[in-house]
């Protein structure tokens, strides 16, 4: 959908509701120009960038400060002195965001944002509080890689519905958009992969309108850069189980 077609969509709207993207990064080098322009280049004309970067060692964070700041192609990056994980990033990426809608955006480029409007159209129909963006659904292009890790998703997925009550078919995916009331309403206490589980429960206890849609999907190999392992499905069973009884 391009950009003519979502004006006419959504007339008077698309120009008032802005769009807060929060982009945790860590060690992203190769990849951070290249997501920023991706990000700027997305058909939704009323954006907040908002980078969080989670201490690089690569390279980074010097990029961020030298190249991406001055250059005014972001309204601000965020910086933290130790690195504390994914979570950590997103709750202080959404704690300044100050747009209507926020969207969860990786800095790996294994989401696409030229997608945006499929994921913000509940909400701005207002059917939708929140909407989760589902890999698994729908005829998008997926890259084909790792037979345990689809294994793994879906088991996490069952289980968080099987405490929520819910029938997600992808709670592991990046992309959710929460009205900013919403999201900065909830108190984010996981550090690292286990904010999916948990935001996904809290958002289950608050009764909200939560939509899917489905999403294109890059994904990478480690080799590329793929950071989360079996250590987080750990992490993530023993969230989905905290946050449903906490």
């Amino acid at each position: 959908m391009g950009y003519d077609v979502f004006t006419l969509t959504f007339p008077g709207i698309c120009n008032t509701m802005r769009l807060s993207i929060i982009i945790p990064c860590y060690n992203e080098v190769n990849t951070i120009d290249a997501i920023i322009d991706a990000v700027n280049a997305a058909p939704y004309p009323n954006k907040e960038i908002i980078i969080v970067d989670d201490c690089s060692k690569d390279g980074t964070r010097n990029k961020l400060k030298n190249d991406i700041e001055p250059s005014s192609r972001v309204s601000q990056v965020l910086y933290h002195e130790v690195n504390q994980g994914k979570g950590a990033a997103l709750r202080t990426g959404i704690a300044a965001a100050t747009g209507d809608l926020v969207i969860i955006q990786d800095a790996d480029m294994e989401y696409d944002p030229n997608e945006y409007p499929l994921l913000v159209e509940p909400i701005l129909n207002n059917r939708a509080d929140v909407v989760f963006g589902s890999r698994f659904l729908g005829g998008h292009a997926h890259r084909v890689l790792y037979f345990w890790h689809r294994v793994g998703n879906g088991f996490l997925t069952l289980l968080s519905n099987m405490f929520t009550n819910l029938n997600l078919t992808d709670m592991e995916t990046c992309y959710k958009v929460f009205r900013r009331e919403i999201i900065q309403s909830i108190r984010i206490e996981e550090n690292r992969f286990g904010f999916e589980p948990e935001i996904t429960a809290k958002i289950a206890k608050l009764n909200c309108r939560i939509y899917e849609v489905g999403i294109s999907y890059y994904g990478r190999t480690y080799d590329e850069g793929k950071k989360i392992g079996w250590r987080d499905g750990f992490r993530a069973i023993y969230c989905i189980m905290k946050y449903r009884f906490k």
